[in-house]
């Protein structure tokens, strides 16, 4: 190979990664100015590059597991006026975390440790999504990219949450399922379920490929890799309660914990957890003090409004989806992924009972983002402005402290 051409594969490389490069920056952007426009639950104003402002309740349970391991106990044997349920961090999986630790091994704080970690998986999910995408900058992929700068519940993407971690595994499992890599299927799905519990939704996905993807292989073979992939995926599970039992002797702590303190752990009915969503009075309990800022007073209950658009979102991804079966009569692998993965990402929180949570476990409904470079611009463009404006509205309930 000559020089020239050497330079001339190394410039289009270049621009190849300018589009995921140029969402992340943006994705920041947009979060400093929703920070910009906020102020803390103490009425202070909030610091966006400071590791302050990505931190929330659950937060404190992942730097806990990064920084020593598993524990569970009676929560009045340290705090004598609590109420007599369990208390400690088995409710929470291990992935982010440990990857937290790995990577404060280098020097650095667990909390700078756990912001890099993040932000490093939200450029890897840009640079992945743009893969999928073709890589070729037309205006239904750069729309598309632009949708995911301020993508709904898209700002834990930027905290210090297994969200954005977990989001890019998905996305590799679809990589995994699209290119035929059963290795890669199935580790990228490890990694989705160890991350967080709606990572078990690849688990599904991976069950499913058995139908639309492995398509070289006889039907036998596709349905030893589906299997096989799903189940090496599900030891995500296994590597996590086994964490979990080296810290407290207890292989049922996540079930222990998630009953006595957090009433979750059983199959709920979704419809009516979509109401509990709904109606959570997130203001009555944590209502920043002082003169607000006009954007954090009208975003007090922006959860409602997102619930709304959340489901919207589905509903374009089932539309699209049947648009594109009833035109061409397929559709390709990673968008047959996307539309499972979709789906199942937006029921599995209702199902789990997460009446205070599924706001930014919808947030890794991001690999639907596959399927809108399919959508016509007359729908990408209200889809974006829509974002936009939910995004500062939760954005501001995010930086007031409002949302946990």
């Amino acid at each position: 190979m000559t020089e020239p051409t050497r330079r001339v594969r190394r410039r289009d490389g270049v621009r190849r990664l300018l589009p995921p490069v140029a969402a992340w920056l943006v994705a920041n952007l947009v979060s400093w100015l929703v920070a910009k426009a906020s102020v803390a639950g103490d009425g202070s104003p909030v610091a966006y590059w400071s590791t302050d402002s990505r931190h929330r309740w659950d937060s404190g349970h992942y730097l806990s597991i990064a920084r020593s391991g598993y524990e569970m106990f009676w929560c009045r044997d340290r705090y004598p006026s609590f109420r007599d349920v369990m208390c400690g961090n088995v409710a929470w999986f291990p992935g982010y975390p440990m990857s937290v630790r790995a990577t404060s091994a280098t020097g650095l704080s667990y909390e700078i440790s756990a912001v890099l970690v993040t932000e490093v998986s939200l450029l890897g999910m840009f640079a992945v999504l743009w893969w999928l995408l073709g890589a070729r900058l037309t205006w239904a992929t750069g729309l598309t990219l632009a949708v995911g700068t301020v993508f709904p519940g898209g700002m834990y993407f930027h905290a210090m949450f297994p969200i954005a971690m977990g989001t890019l595994a998905l996305l590799l499992c679809v990589v995994g399922v699209a290119r035929g890599s059963w290795a890669l299927a199935a580790a990228a799905g490890f990694v989705a379920v160890a991350c967080h519990p709606v990572g078990a939704v690849a688990v599904g996905m991976l069950l499913s490929s058995a139908f639309f993807a492995w398509r070289g292989d006889a039907w036998p073979i596709r349905f030893a890799k589906a299997g096989s992939s799903a189940a090496l995926a599900g030891c995500g599970m296994l590597w996590a309660r086994w964490l979990m039992w080296q810290g407290t002797g207890r292989w049922d702590a996540y079930e222990v914990l998630q009953r006595s303190s957090y009433r979750q752990g059983d199959l709920h009915e979704p419809f009516g957890e979509m109401r509990n969503a709904y109606g959570f009075p997130f203001s009555h309990w944590y209502t920043p003090q002082g003169r607000l800022p006009w954007l954090v007073e009208h975003s007090l209950a922006a959860h409602r409004p997102q619930l709304w658009l959340n489901t919207a979102f589905v509903l374009l991804i089932l539309a699209t989806a049947a648009v594109r079966l009833l035109r061409d009569r397929r559709l390709a692998v990673p968008e047959w992924a996307a539309l499972v993965l979709t789906v199942a990402v937006f029921f599995a929180p209702f199902f789990a009972g997460a009446e205070m949570s599924w706001y930014r476990n919808h947030a890794q409904m991001f690999v639907g983002l596959i399927l809108v470079a399919r959508m016509s611009r007359w729908v990408q463009v209200p889809l974006l402005l829509l974002c936009t404006v939910q995004y500062f509205f939760l954005g501001a309930m995010f930086f007031a402290g409002v949302l946990v």
